[in-house]
């Protein structure tokens, strides 16, 4: 009896040590075939589908707070400035690019006083860079553009900006356009002051007297996210605390951009569309509203499910019963990017096309944070930014992959596999996978390291199919060899490099057959460059 006993506890012991808590947790041959970008502490790390480390960048602060792999391989990333001067949550101050090395290319503050970039900045197809920011407004300031002085009840209020601006050298950068919601305001408090009108019949503007039960604090906007829509040059934005999102037109000058006239559309830089929350504007009640604290709305790309519908992570942070949701939205349009909306009613749709959670085995939560991507296949992406999980679901709404943060990032220390999660913190502001026919990868040597965690396990994935996770095998012979090497490979071969034992470069071609003939007798290096990594073999010439 005792030996049975014994031999239970045995197996029990080796199954819970073999789930893993942290990492990886679960992976299935349905998850999408690509890397997955996100930051923690001070470093930003791209791994694969096993949680092992593609690449690793590191940064002098920590986040503050999007990252985004470009297509040359570097990273931009949004850091946070140890500066008091303009202080919330999210916030940030400096924006730094690194290339695939790890080298620090470009660093820009924009950090003073009067100004801090906060939460997000966005890459732009032209090379220049959106970001996302807040100026400080004085309370005689905030009165003049129709703020009830009752609703003032810190030294200043924020406005939200957002500018683009184009790198200059390492360090540097000129403002090309800018936005700022302080144009674009209406008031129905005070008829001697600027901005007054009707605010049910000015949806297009923000009612600076609305709180949405805020507290009238400085940062009673509290956007966390800009989105960049090239093919109708539109930018999308998400207020949190006003439980909004917005449209703007992009296609504006400046001086357009803070007026009510220009640009493609013809309303300059007021809203073109916004939805979540229509009490905002006085065209709906509590009931009608749908978006609770949301984050990272962005437009679906053309090719894929729901293309050009708008996704958002909608955290459900307020709502009597707290839940998160993913929301796709599909807005009625007259034209490209021309909204439809009548007179004293919300914007649409009334209801999403798609949503994700509230039911027993979709349940997750988090107040803050997070975001939600469509991938080509059909799969979404979800970071549960709270609690910092990631999960992939097929379009039955099945998770297939799920991978916890295992970086305590209230330290920077990493946690060891079979930790319990909800004993540190990993919060992650936002996750994003690119799929690994992405422009970055090309020539990258994309070889998987060990994964973040201590302890780490990936004997999950070592038992999925190989059919769907192949893993590059090259071969060459003969080896060692006293003319020539024939190299064979699973996979497209782009270039060899050979180099000695010094480390110079001798030869480099396309051909899968190396003569070494002319070369002398020694030990020579074989760098050779696939669609997918850089493989390094040894040669032995005798």
């Amino acid at each position: 009896m005792l030996k049975k006993l014994l031999f239970i506890f045995y197996i029990i012991i080796n199954f819970t040590h073999s789930q893993n808590t942290i990492g990886t947790t679960l992976v299935t041959n349905q998850a999408s075939d690509g890397y997955t970008l996100f930051s923690a502490f001070t470093e930003t790390y791209l791994i694969n589908n096993c949680g092992q480390v593609i690449n690793q960048w590191s940064s002098n602060f920590t986040p503050g707070n999007a990252v985004y792999l470009l297509k040359d391989g570097s990273i931009l990333r949004a850091g946070k400035t140890e500066t008091q001067d303009i202080t919330f949550g999210g916030q940030g101050g400096v924006i730094e690019i690194f290339d695939w090395s790890g080298n620090l290319t470009w660093q820009y503050f924009y950090d003073t006083l009067e100004m801090r970039q906060h939460h997000d900045v966005f890459p732009m197809p032209n090379g220049n860079i959106l970001i996302l920011a807040v100026t400080r407004l004085s309370n005689s300031e905030a009165i003049q553009l129709g703020r009830n002085p009752a609703l003032l009840t810190e030294s200043d209020l924020y406005n939200e900006q957002i500018i683009e601006v184009t790198p200059i050298g390492t360090n540097n950068a000129q403002i090309v356009w800018e936005w700022n919601v302080k144009d674009h305001v209406v008031q129905d408090y005070n008829s001697t002051k600027d901005n007054f009108g009707n605010v049910s019949l000015s949806p297009e503007k923000l009612n600076i007297n609305f709180l949405n039960g805020g507290n009238g604090d400085s940062n009673w906007l509290h956007f966390n996210s800009i989105y960049f829509n090239s093919i109708l040059d539109q930018i999308v934005i998400s207020s949190r605390n006003l439980s909004e999102i917005y449209i703007i037109d992009h296609s504006t000058t400046t001086i357009q951009a803070s007026s009510n006239t220009g640009g493609t559309y013809g309303k300059g830089g007021d809203l073109l569309y916004r939805w979540g929350n229509p009490q905002a504007y006085n065209q709906g009640s509590e009931l009608d509203r749908k978006l609770y604290g949301q984050h990272s709305p962005y437009v679906i790309e053309p090719g894929f499910t729901d293309e050009n519908k708008i996704m958002v992570y909608n955290n459900g942070r307020g709502r009597e019963e707290e839940f998160s949701e993913v929301y796709i939205l599909n807005p009625q349009t007259e034209s490209p990017g021309v909204y439809s909306h009548l007179t004293n009613t919300p914007y649409s749709p009334s209801e999403p096309d798609y949503t994700y959670g509230n039911t027993g085995s979709e349940m997750f939560y988090s107040s803050t944070l997070s975001s939600s991507q469509r991938l080509s296949n059909g799969n979404t992406l979800i970071c549960e930014g709270a609690n910092g999980r990631f999960f992939e679901i097929n379009e039955n709404k099945d998770i297939v992959w799920e991978y916890i943060n295992p970086i305590n990032t209230t330290t920077g220390n990493v946690i060891s596999q079979g930790a319990n999660s909800s004993s540190f913190i990993n919060v992650s502001f936002r996750a994003h996978k690119y799929e690994s026919n992405y422009e970055a990868f090309r020539n990258k040597d994309l070889t998987p390291g060990n994964p973040i965690e201590i302890n780490s396990n990936i004997t999950p994935c070592q038992n999925l199919s190989t059919t769907t996770y192949k893993t590059p095998i090259t071969k060459l012979y003969p080896n060692p060899t006293n003319k020539s090497v024939k190299i064979i490979s699973n996979t497209i071969i782009n270039k060899i490099e050979v180099y000695n034992l010094v480390g110079q470069k001798i030869s480099s071609t396309t051909l899968n057959n190396i003569d070494l003939t002319d070369q002398v007798n020694g030990v020579y290096f074989f760098k050779i460059h696939t669609n997918t990594s850089i493989i390094t073999k040894k040669v032995i010439k005798k």
